[in-house]
């Protein structure tokens, strides 16, 4: 029987892991330098996790979990998010009591939707978030938005655009709620099922609707930022003024909502602004979500975080033609001629590994030929020739593969002269 591969997911070929694993290094290396520390969730939660901490309403909810009953009978998901995961540990944990506050957090790991596959979007992917809990200062904001814009700076991505909206206070919320069913009601019928029962539920995502978003009211629709508290329209005008101060450029969208009912306060998406990307050009999402902590039973505290899809990344280098420097050099390959030579060459390799050198060895009996293409083809920065003679002499000859520049060296010291000249 034939087997492929379920649709919506993907094989990560070790030619391609190296992509993935040079864009790990460099965020891994900005989470340093921002002071933010790893946390690791389980791939699976309780259903109510993702129900309560995601929102009834959204079509991740309704639509697009991996759930099931364990053998215990028990509701199960797996996760299609990081967020509602990260929070549960905050509370579970608590983690609202370590010392050093707001708590910085980053994960990275795969998540689940089913969802209808398209370029850089799959049932499978690998998502990488952010998330602050512990301040309501405006500055936390800018800078879990510059991480995100530094990220994508940091692996070459030019063409990307700074999309941003305030969804205010529950005092703001509420006020344009009301404005948005005064607006769609009397032409609702003309809006898809899904946006007639959000205009009850949760009418700000009408504006979210992919199915109308060409439709005329779309357009009209009272904005949220008229309906923004003097505290909330104040919060947001420090938000933009960090962000100038930054040399930042941003736009301003009051159409902007995300798919996540936990949102308030700042929101804001990272698009490509690239021609060939496609028509779904969103390469990052986040936002402000206070209040979400208490959902879960705990303490007061206010969050803010965004997540980014390495697929999504990949794509957006891809169809702007960048190419990683990713390539991964051999130190040493050792070319063994004759069966006293290859026994040798068993003790030589554990000797370099062992030294620190990256090192390789023929394992199909190839001709001398065979086994420097093989060391041509691993990118081998030096080979190590060892054949009848040399054993005799107890030498080995050491061949530059860049300069094509051989030596001679005694094999009691070999390691040793690898060591220095691989360094230099």
């Amino acid at each position: 029987m034939k087997v492929k591969i379920p649709r919506g997911t993907q094989d990560i070929l070790p030619d391609q892991v190296k992509t993935w694993q040079f864009i790990e290094e460099k965020i891994r290396l900005l989470m340093e330098k921002y002071r933010y520390e790893e946390i690791r969730t389980p791939i699976f939660e309780h259903t109510e996790v993702f129900a309560r901490g995601v929102g009834d309403t959204t079509d991740i909810v309704q639509k697009e979990m991996y759930s099931f009953q364990d053998r215990g009978g028990r509701d199960l998901t797996l996760r299609p998010e990081g967020t509602a995961s990260v929070v549960r540990s905050f509370v579970e944990n608590k983690l609202f009591g370590a010392p050093n506050q707001p708590l910085k957090l980053f994960y990275i790991g795969p998540m689940f939707r089913y969802e209808r596959p398209q370029s850089g979007r799959y049932r499978q992917f690998v998502q990488f978030g952010v998330e602050v809990l512990g301040s309501s200062d405006p500055a936390i904001d800018v800078e879990v938005i510059t991480l995100a814009m530094n990220i994508y700076k940091a692996t070459g991505l030019k063409n990307v655009k700074l999309v941003i909206n305030s969804l205010g206070d529950r005092e703001s919320r509420m006020a344009h709620r009301q404005a948005l069913v005064d607006h769609f009601r009397p032409n609702i019928h003309e809006f898809c099922t899904d946006c007639q029962k959000r205009l009850d539920t949760n009418p700000l995502r009408i504006l979210d609707c992919k199915v109308d978003r060409n439709h005329p009211l779309m357009s009209s629709a009272p904005s949220i930022l008229d309906y923004l508290s003097d505290f909330s329209k104040s919060y947001f005008e420090k938000v933009c003024k960090y962000l100038d101060d930054l040399h930042i450029p941003y736009t301003i969208d009051p159409t902007l909502v995300r798919g996540l009912d936990y949102y308030n306060h700042t929101t804001f998406e990272i698009m490509s602004s690239n021609e060939g990307f496609g028509a779904i050009t969103s390469l990052c999402g986040g936002g402000r979500y206070n209040g979400l902590v208490e959902q879960f039973g705990g303490p007061e505290t206010p969050g803010i975080g965004f997540a980014l899809s390495i697929e999504r990344l990949i794509a957006a280098l891809e169809a702007e033609g960048i190419q990683l420097d990713s390539e991964d050099h051999l130190d040493v390959y050792i070319v063994a001629l004759g069966d006293e030579a290859r026994d040798l060459s068993v003790v030589l390799l554990d000797e370099m590994r062992s030294a620190g050198l990256s090192a390789d060895r023929d394992y199909v009996g190839r001709k001398l030929k065979g086994q420097l293409k093989a060391a041509d083809r691993q990118q081998a920065n030096y080979v190590v020739i060892i054949g009848e003679d040399e054993i005799a002499r107890r030498k080995a000859v050491v061949k530059n593969m860049e300069t094509s520049n051989q030596t001679e060296v005694d094999l009691q010291h070999l390691i040793d002269y690898l060591k220095e000249t691989v360094s230099n």
